[in-house]
């Protein structure tokens, strides 16, 4: 029996891992445990209740205004403890987070093989996502396992000169999880008051532009620009903006002030992944600066404006699903009232695709690493 571990500790990595952790566990030759640090603490534990799992080990790092010097050196040092105790054959990280970059470093430094789910990913600009481009680089780095989503992931990593690991084209985990969850939601098999409806009370008879926005390369000036545009939104009679406003006080404190005021803006708090998934199909588009909606909404067909100026997710991109529209108060407004007003534009732009796999990433994953044991 082998052992691996997995790591993560926001949700957006348990959103994308567990249904990995599902398909190990059906491996005969693989014992599997989950470390997590607890990046995203609330949100984290609402998406383990959706999967009906339990973590193996809580190292609960994070607090309050955590500077990202100490919460990469505390998970070095704690998941070290963690590797040295354990002994894994692989551990497996996910994605860009402080989580994933840390724990990969403590793992090559204890000379355990790494496994990177949904490498390949660049914006080629260490700036914009930040510091998510120089986590993502870091651990492609160091991994023996680089499961990239897409072709085009597969050709970054095979350009650079430092790789060492294999490349594996298994579609993206995150689109396993959605499919599931929706299909639960579309039959109401899971039961319970969140599948059956929103987390807000909305108006049948306006258009609902959800939003999400926190990244940090944002802070400031960006934001201000973002809430001008949503105000400006604001002002059509035939919309409704919802806005699960992150826990970070950088995010809260600026849209809180400037966008609560307004009458058919709903600031929310988070969401369970569940109730996301229901705002996205309600939607009729989706403002966004989050890499896994990028994913998530071409495959429920709803138009995604991305409110960044460069992406990692080309894919999407060409598709026509999605567009960048960067944090320009005026493009926002305008992006998101072509795709009110323009009736062939929207029906060009609202076709479900599916760029990022078909739901069986997680299996493949699971089969590669098997089979690599018994080698």
């Amino acid at each position: 029996m082998h052992h691996v571990l997995l790591a993560f500790g926001t949700r957006p990595e348990a959103i994308k891992m567990l249904p990995v952790v599902r398909a190990l566990r059906e491996c005969r030759n693989v014992g599997v445990s989950v470390a997590i640090t607890g990046q995203h603490r609330q949100m984290l534990d609402q998406v383990f209740e959706v999967f009906d799992e339990k973590p193996d080990i809580d190292l609960n790092l994070m607090t309050h205004n955590q500077k990202l010097s100490d919460m990469t050196g505390l998970i070095i040092s704690q998941m070290t403890e963690v590797l040295e105790a354990t002994r894994p054959d692989l551990v497996l990280v996910h994605g860009d987070t402080t989580t994933a970059m840390a724990t990969a470093i403590a793992s090559f430094y204890s000379r355990i093989p790494i496994g990177h789910v949904e490498a390949g990913l660049r914006s080629f600009d260490l700036s914009h996502p930040w510091p998510e481009e120089f986590n993502r680089v870091a651990i492609d780095s160091v991994a023996d396992y680089l499961f990239a989503p897409t072709s085009v992931a597969a050709e970054n990593l095979d350009r650079e000169y430092n790789r060492r690991g294999r490349i594996y084209v298994t579609g993206n985990t995150g689109i396993d999880a959605l499919l599931h969850v929706a299909r639960q939601i579309d039959a109401h098999e899971a039961g319970g008051p969140n599948m059956m409806k929103t987390p807000v009370e909305l108006d049948p008879d306006r258009s609902l532009i959800l939003v999400t926005g926190h990244r940090r390369e944002s802070f400031g000036a960006g934001f201000e620009d973002i809430c001008t545009g949503l105000a400006r939104l604001a002002t059509r009679e035939d919309v409704q903006i919802v806005y699960p406003v992150h826990l970070n006080p950088a995010v809260r404190n600026v849209v809180g002030a400037r966008l609560s005021h307004l009458p058919n803006i709903h600031l929310i708090d988070p969401v369970s992944y569940v109730d996301m998934i229901r705002l996205m199909k309600r939607a009729k588009v989706i403002l966004t600066d989050s890499g896994g909606i990028q994913e998530e909404g071409p495959a429920l067909g709803r138009p995604v404006l991305v409110m960044r100026n460069t992406t990692e997710r080309p894919e999407a991109i060409a598709t026509g699903a999605v567009s960048l529209v960067g944090t320009d108060p005026t493009r926002i407004f305008n992006e998101v009232s072509a795709l009110l007003d323009d009736e062939a534009c929207y029906e060009r732009r609202a076709k479900a695709v599916f760029p990022y796999g078909d739901g069986t990433a997680s299996t493949q994953i699971a089969k590669i690493i098997a089979e690599s044991f018994s080698i």
